[in-house]
């Protein structure tokens, strides 16, 4: 899930996208699921975001 959006991948595939929207992953069904995640130089450094006082 990314957003309000979901998404059914398959085993080799690869995703993309902004961190900063609310994502879940987890197995379409009762069997298992397994994620690799990789994180560049930009995912180093913590990116807060906060509104106008």
């Amino acid at each position: 899930r990314l957003g309000d959006h979901d998404f059914v991948m398959g085993a080799g595939e690869a995703a993309e996208f902004d961190c900063q929207i609310p994502h879940w992953f987890g197995a379409a069904g009762s069997g298992n699921v397994e994620v690799l995640s990789l994180f560049g130089k930009s995912g180093e450094r913590i990116h807060l975001r906060t509104g106008r006082r």
